[in-house]
């Protein structure tokens, strides 16, 4: 599925029509008890990675039995769908959108948004390839593609890209593909800061030339990754 397809189908649901994020509920979608277990949970990641094992761990932080973390039949990948939700979310929270922008000026945010985003998974990187794995799953595609369309939208919105014409889709579908890519490239990265990283995402988004012409084919992208990654974590003995 390309990445056009697969964004034209979970924002316009059959619908002819431009779609901002102050459109869509900015709510995290947990209730109290799951939102407890899982803010808890997270924090042990670093030392247990994104495991059913972080989650009774949060449970039992959080002040439930063990047996709460089944309020999450999901697992490791509720973990990591919590994570990418609400560090999609807290982008909003310190910087308000911009207002209608100039195209150079809306890249310029789109940089800076992207890159504060990369930034947020700097603490759990050395687990992120293995997120990567479960998020390529078949059963998880969908929803994985659903987050990173999210993303994409989200920034494009902070940024203050106002368009409503076709280009509303390939400027997403691009940075999709752009943040995609990115992302994999710092789980490689050993660069002090993640230079390296940054360098890695400028060079793309000045190939995209201003994502006015890229349109990636995101799908491919997870199931061609996501395959390396689960071999390549499967050789090191992970049960996957």
């Amino acid at each position: 599925m390309s990445a056009y397809r697969a964004l034209t189908r979970v924002r316009c649901a059959g619908q002819a029509r431009a779609y901002h994020s102050y459109e869509h509920d900015r709510t995290p979608p947990y209730t109290d008890a799951e939102n407890a277990i899982l803010a808890a949970a997270i924090t042990h990641v670093p030392t247990q990675g994104f495991t059913t094992t972080a989650l009774v761990n949060g449970a039992r932080d959080a002040g439930y039995l063990d047996v709460s973390a089944n309020l999450l039949p999901a697992g490791g990948f509720s973990l990591i769908k919590y994570h990418l939700v609400t560090q999609r979310l807290a982008l909003g929270k310190d910087d308000p959108p911009h207002s209608a922008e100039e195209p150079k000026n809306v890249l310029r945010n789109v940089r800076a948004l992207s890159l504060k985003r990369l930034r947020a998974n700097e603490p759990i990187i050395h687990r992120w390839q293995e997120a990567l794995a479960i998020l390529a799953m078949p059963s998880n595609i969908p929803e994985s593609l659903r987050e990173l369309a999210l993303l994409s939208d989200e920034i494009h919105f902070l940024a203050g890209d106002k368009s409503v014409d076709t280009s509303w889709y390939t400027k997403r579908a691009g940075l999709s593909t752009i943040y995609a890519s990115t992302e994999l490239f710092m789980t490689q990265d050993r660069s002090v800061n993640f230079t390296e990283t940054e360098a890695f995402l400028d060079r793309r988004l000045e190939g995209a030339q201003g994502l006015r012409t890229m349109v990636g084919d995101v799908g491919r992208w997870a199931g061609v990754q996501g395959i390396g990654v689960i071999n390549s974590l499967r050789s090191k003995g992970v049960r996957i």
